[in-house]
């Protein structure tokens, strides 16, 4: 087992009832602290027709400093955009990450917008966490021909601070996962279990952007114009996929993320979901965020709860949202929130390891595109 420990504290948010606006269910959130030092979560509330909004509410805690619920404060992003909505009348603002990042004095929310297109991901900015303006779609240079905007994307998180680009260049990095066709998991579940890995085509990975958000250009952002694959399928528990989670976030090791991996069940039943969704820990150089310093042999967070095993989709953690607890004093302990089986949102209690457990994985071979 890791050397990475989970501890969970509990439910934190579940459908309200008579709310139409999460009669679907809420799921996979953000989490920020503002400027008044409270902890925020922009949780994805659905309603009927998978129609997503993102909404904010803040933790409550109790007198050991635990999580114990929210407190329900609105809709910070509601389908408004040409890219939220669809013709048909969906659409939606869907899971939510937000950094607060130092060189821009912003807090940047990069969240799916599911577009007409397809799944893509969009991004907005705040300097409070209530009032959030538009920066529109995430825009990128081509990689091998292929044009990334056309290309479904998902669970993008940004860098608090600038990061070395493969050119040494200082610039706003963001983690994501480009859905290339065939690498969804309901895809990669049908071939045989020691398939070959498309190693660029179903990784998560690191896509740089120049700083140009100064001044009068704080209300648009650059194209990301490098790439690089950070990791791919390794582990029999990711086998199927693996996408980025958490937002990274420093620690005395280096950056950390939880991400998710996607394996089937072992005896799936023919009449449930049939995938199942887990959690693991990546770290990285503090220097150099595209090396891997860490990475999970096992999850540190599988379904086993009811709530986690059954509800919109069944057998799912998904982590989105992490607070490092310096409120408290104890740095080294992490909170994740996290989506139970896209329906509530859970919490768990991490607590970093002296030191960086010996049984990393080894990944694939780097490649900058």
């Amino acid at each position: 087992m890791s050397g990475f420990k989970l501890q969970r504290l509990g439910i934190m948010m579940e459908p309200q009832p008579g709310n139409p606006n999460e009669v679907e269910g809420v799921l996979n959130p953000a989490a920020a602290r503002g400027p008044d030092g409270q902890l925020y979560l922009f949780p994805r509330l659905v309603a009927k027709g998978n129609y997503s909004r993102v909404g904010i509410a803040r933790v409550k805690f109790n007198d050991v400093g635990d999580p114990t619920g929210v407190e329900r404060l609105g809709i910070a992003l509601e389908p408004e955009a040409d890219y939220e909505r669809r013709p048909d009348g969906g659409g939606g603002c869907e899971d939510a990450r937000v950094t607060y990042v130092e060189p821009l004095q912003r807090y940047i929310m990069s969240y799916t917008a599911f577009s007409p297109q397809g799944p893509r991901i969009a991004v907005a900015m705040s300097e409070d966490l209530f009032h959030w303006e538009r920066l529109g779609l995430a825009t990128y240079a081509h990689w091998h021909g292929i044009e990334l905007g056309n290309v479904d994307d998902k669970d993008a998180s940004f860098f608090p601070i600038a990061i070395p680009n493969p050119s040494e260049h200082p610039e706003l990095a963001m983690l994501h996962r480009p859905l290339f066709p065939g690498t969804r998991p309901e895809e990669t579940a049908c071939c045989p279990t020691s398939r070959e890995v498309d190693l660029d085509r179903e990784s998560i990975w690191i896509s740089y952007c120049p700083m140009t958000l100064q001044g009068h250009d704080l209300n648009r952002l650059g194209r990301f114009t490098s790439h690089h694959r950070l990791a791919t399928p390794v582990s029999p528990w990711e086998r199927l996929k693996i996408g980025a989670g958490t937002p990274p976030i420093m620690t005395r090791h280096g950056w950390l993320i939880l991400y998710h991996g996607v394996s089937e069940k072992p005896q799936p039943n023919a009449s449930e979901h049939d995938l199942c969704y887990s959690a693991g820990v990546m770290v990285l150089s503090k220097e150099h965020p595209q090396m891997i310093l860490y990475r999970s042999a096992e999850p540190v967070l599988t379904p086993e709860l009811p709530e986690e095993c059954h509800g919109t989709v069944a057998h799912v953690v998904f982590p989105t949202g992490i607070d490092r607890r310096d409120d408290l004093g104890t740095p080294d302990r992490l909170d994740v929130y996290y989506g139970m089986a896209d329906n509530r949102i859970g919490v768990a209690r991490l607590d970093l390891p002296e030191q960086i457990p010996a049984e990393a994985v080894a990944d694939a071979p780097q490649a900058t595109v």
